[in-house]
């Protein structure tokens, strides 16, 4: 016979299952960071009781996310800003150590690897200009080893050339993406602003660049592509958001993830994006590790805990750019200590606790604040482990922190150029 009546281990199943579903539904499609045929099957999974068939897809699709590389192609002539794109892509100084050599004549034609500092899965090739070889854009490819990467960045400071479109067309038939990115338009418009300054009108200025650069596209007989028009010094002042969006949303379900938190810190939504690709994350692992659960925890965290939350924290203030290191570099900068930028941030004095409070009472107090403001995670019938809600709620300090942060630079950015 048929069970007529659902068990209570049932419903905790449901719940769960519910919970999962309910969560991941919130997400477009572009924002999910492992794919909708896997987040449907460990949904069916724990509707089905079938905890470790969940568990085990969670870590197969995490696995996958942390072991899969992704292999960026910036190429262009010397003297286009192409060194200066790859440091800020990687959000490297100049005179940082490893950051991309800056007006060097280019004199080898070899392409150069660089990683990004804190992704290490995220790499950017330099390749040389296609006008300064001796070979066919065909040639060419196959040289710099096209089949690595995952798409291509043409890099321009004037018009694009031929050379740079029967590239483009090459990689095209490969089957591969590719941008083409016009650098140092705020010369453009600085300029522009000197020599006509009754006249003078940004956006018309930005339209004639970008119709240029299409005018070099008909006239080579080829259909007008996506033109990103961008300051190296500047990177939230024109079309590198947008060229960042359109990557992001074009690469596979598994390598989207770690280029979004590579990416450099520029506007609140790119913070707020990042935020909510981690978020995921958390979330996963908690359906993946056992954090939640059909029955109360009755003790604290333990000792291995408090070193995990250590470093979720570390890695948190590391991808949002607000690690002691970060800090330093901009108190040196600015020429203030760093003491007095930590002061306006919250993450940094998490685990530095005074005498009177150890740090098991700190984390509980901040378990119990997480708690209040958020209220139920998920359906009743399934208790949340404090380790997850703990990362949830460093998370969001660390993100408060990065936006406070942006607006100190915007500010100061914008004192400099007025």
């Amino acid at each position: 016979m048929g069970q007529l009546f659902s068990s209570p281990k049932d419903e905790q199943h449901e719940d769960l299952a519910s919970s999962f579903t309910q969560y991941f539904k919130k997400f477009k499609t572009v924002d999910t960071i492992i794919p909708q045929e896997t987040l449907a099957s460990i949904g069916s999974s724990l509707t089905r009781g079938n905890i470790q068939g969940a568990n085990s897809s969670i870590t197969d699709a995490l696995k996958e996310i942390d072991s899969t590389p992704l292999n960026v192609a910036v190429t262009g002539e010397t003297g286009a800003g192409k060194s200066s794109f790859i440091n800020a892509l990687r959000g490297v100084g100049h005179e940082e150590e490893n950051a991309a050599e800056i007006g060097v004549v280019e004199t080898t034609m070899n392409r150069h690897p660089y990683k990004h500092p804190n992704i290490p899965n995220v790499v950017i090739w330099d390749l040389p200009g296609i006008g300064s070889t001796t070979f066919p854009p065909k040639d060419y490819l196959e040289k710099m080893k096209f089949n690595e990467y995952d798409f291509f960045i043409i890099v321009s400071a004037t018009r694009f050339k031929k050379n740079d479109i029967d590239l483009a067309k090459a990689i095209s038939l490969m089957k591969k993406d590719f941008y083409f990115v016009r650098t140092k338009v705020d010369s453009d418009i600085k300029n522009e602003k000197e020599f006509k300054p009754r006249t003078f009108d940004r956006e018309k200025v930005l339209q004639e660049i970008r119709n240029n650069c299409v005018k070099s596209f008909l006239e080579n007989n080829i259909e007008k592509p996506p033109i990103f028009l961008i300051s190296n010094k500047s990177l939230s002042d024109y079309d590198f958001p947008s060229l960042m969006d359109k990557v992001v949303n074009t690469l596979p379900v598994h390598k989207r993830h770690n280029f979004m938190l590579s990416l450099p810190n520029i506007t609140s939504a790119a913070i707020e994006r990042k935020r909510q690709f981690l978020k995921q994350r958390i979330w996963l692992e908690a359906f993946g590790r056992d954090l939640l659960n059909f029955v109360p925890s009755l003790t604290f965290l333990l000792g291995s805990d408090v070193e995990t939350l250590k470093g979720s924290m570390d890695y948190f203030r590391t991808v949002f750019g607000v690690d002691d290191a970060a800090l330093e570099s901009l108190a040196k900068d600015w020429k203030v200590s760093v003491d007095q930028l930590k002061a306006k941030m919250k993450s940094p004095n998490v685990f530095e606790t005074p005498k009177k409070e150890t740090i098991q009472e700190r984390l509980s107090r901040l378990y119990e604040e997480f708690c209040l403001t958020n209220g139920h995670l998920v359906t009743k019938n399934v208790y949340v482990k404090e380790l997850f809600c703990l990362k949830l709620h460093f998370l969001d300090m660390v993100t408060d922190d990065a936006n406070a942060l942006l607006r100190e630079i915007c500010l100061r950015n914008n004192l400099i150029s007025e």
